[in-house]
């Protein structure tokens, strides 16, 4: 009998949250936990991607702390700086578990960087968790990258940046059954390099399509 973890989304309804939750969905050694605050989206996704799995091992809920309770591990979606209300939502049920970080610090619509601490929002969410194990792993990617998974027959390259060997372990394990190439690239501070690269992609791409008048509103969709 395979080994069931649960995975708790929080923010599934996000643009990341969103496509690992259709990814995810396919595999049967996850059972899914999708939060958000957005009961009509929430309830979209799951009508969506209920085919792919049995009624018990896909639940929706509005409550972090709930989800997080009833988690193995932990993926926190939230745009931006919201990582810091969730953690404190959360701090007690996410003890010794996996939390994987997708975000970046990100603080408005147009994509600035937030560079109050010269830290990075996964390590900053490992101090406000600090019984948890923290890995940062998807935060180079666009959600419409969740789609195409494979280049030239190869999987495509998720980095992932942590401190503990098992959470990297299980982290790669997830990114794997994601249909993606888990690349270690060394420790939790290295996210703060992960997380700049994402925000200049961005702006790369913004200046890109600067011609079009939709091209800031087609990218922020991304």
């Amino acid at each position: 009998m395979p080994d069931i973890k649960t995975i708790a989304i929080i923010e599934a309804t996000s643009g990341m949250g969103a496509g690992l939750a259709r990814i995810l969905s396919k595999s049967s050694r996850y059972r899914l936990l999708l939060m958000s605050d957005d009961q009509a989206r929430l309830e979209k996704l799951r009508m969506e991607i209920g085919a792919y799995k049995s009624k018990d091992a896909l639940c929706t809920m509005t409550c972090a702390r709930e989800a997080s309770w009833e988690a193995d591990i932990i993926v926190i979606a939230t745009p931006g700086a919201q990582h810091r209300n969730v953690a404190d939502k959360v701090r007690d049920v996410a003890i010794g578990k996996v939390v994987i970080s997708t975000s970046n610090p990100i603080v408005d619509a147009y994509y600035t960087l937030d560079k109050s601490a010269d830290t990075s929002v996964a390590e900053d969410l490992q101090k406000l968790l600090p019984h948890s194990k923290v890995v940062k792993a998807f935060n180079t990617m666009f959600p419409h990258d969740l789609i195409s998974r494979v280049v030239n027959g190869k999987p495509v390259d998720v980095h992932i940046a942590g401190n503990n060997g098992d959470a990297i372990e299980t982290a790669s394990e997830v990114v794997t059954r994601a249909g993606f190439n888990p690349v270690l690239v060394g420790n939790l501070a290295v996210s703060r390099e992960l997380e700049r690269s994402r925000v200049n992609l961005i702006l790369r791409k913004l200046k890109e399509y600067e011609w079009l008048g939709v091209a800031r509103y087609y990218t922020l969709k991304q």
